[in-house]
């Protein structure tokens, strides 16, 4: 069983916590000791950011990560090295976020394999269109057991929601705005309402919300109303911080999700 599938049959009555990082940054070497140092911090899914030099969707501080990445070195054909190297020791799921350019020049189907080799469960590609995961990308990650997760946000219709969750599988990714990454606060009434919406479709596939995640409010807000929650931007930011030192960003992160 995909490892993505496996952590949703067996964590129901759990509230799950995914981090993500951008791969490459701070230092081009660091990648494996982040994920195995989160892994054994008790993170029950890790997203791995391929570092793009055009990210539309991300805030300051993950384009900031991705532009250092990329200056280190990082790109996909390292990354599955580095990945490859420590996939024996990866228990939990590792879920590639990136955009569609570099991994249409590394190829679908060269990507999807390599996932595979490397111990990735899934992937998220932001600007992927519908149509074209359906058509051109989907019937290849199906024939490698690759989950290719899709996003919605509070725009997103009922009738495209109720499409996604037809023909995904894993999970879906709730942005919690339509805004880019970034942390919030606190959820207004207007995203609560949000979620409370989404939660009355009764949709197939579970769901974890991510972007605006910073604090004990936010975290119990996504937590209430998805299977559990992504946080980006404060992680990377802590990780930046201290210098690629995995285990004192986590203690810091830990501290701020408890005030």
């Amino acid at each position: 069983m995909n490892k993505i599938n496996k952590l949703f049959e067996s964590s129901k009555d759990q509230k799950l916590l995914s981090l993500y990082f951008c791969a490459g940054s701070p230092t081009l070497e660091g990648t494996a000791d982040v994920i195995l140092t989160m892994q054994k911090r008790g993170i029950a899914m890790i997203e791995v950011g391929i570092p793009f030099s055009d990210p539309l969707a991300d805030g300051p501080v993950i384009q900031s990560a991705a532009t250092q990445a990329l200056k280190n070195g990082m790109n996909l054909r390292t990354l599955f090295a580095q990945l490859q190297a420590i996939k024996d020791h990866v228990e939990i799921p590792l879920v590639l976020m990136g955009y569609l350019n570099p991994i249409l020049h590394f190829g679908i189907e060269e990507f999807c394999k390599s996932c595979v080799e490397a111990g990735v469960s899934g992937a998220i590609i932001p600007d992927l269109p519908f149509d074209d995961y359906l058509h051109i990308v989907k019937p290849i990650a199906d024939r490698y057991d690759l989950r290719i997760i899709m996003l919605i946000t509070p725009e997103t219709s009922e009738e495209r929601i109720r499409f996604i969750d037809d023909n995904t599988d894993g999970f879906i990714y709730m942005v919690s705005s339509a805004s880019i990454t970034g942390t919030q606060k606190s959820f207004d009434e207007q995203k609560q309402e949000y979620f409370r919406r989404i939660n009355a479709m009764n949709l197939r596939n579970p769901r974890m919300i991510g972007f605006g995640i910073s604090n004990a409010q936010t975290l119990k807000a996504a937590q209430d109303n998805a299977a559990g929650a992504i946080i980006g931007s404060k992680f990377v930011t802590l990780l930046n911080e201290n210098e690629g030192n995995a285990d004192a960003a986590l203690d810091q992160l830990f501290d701020a999700l408890r005030s």
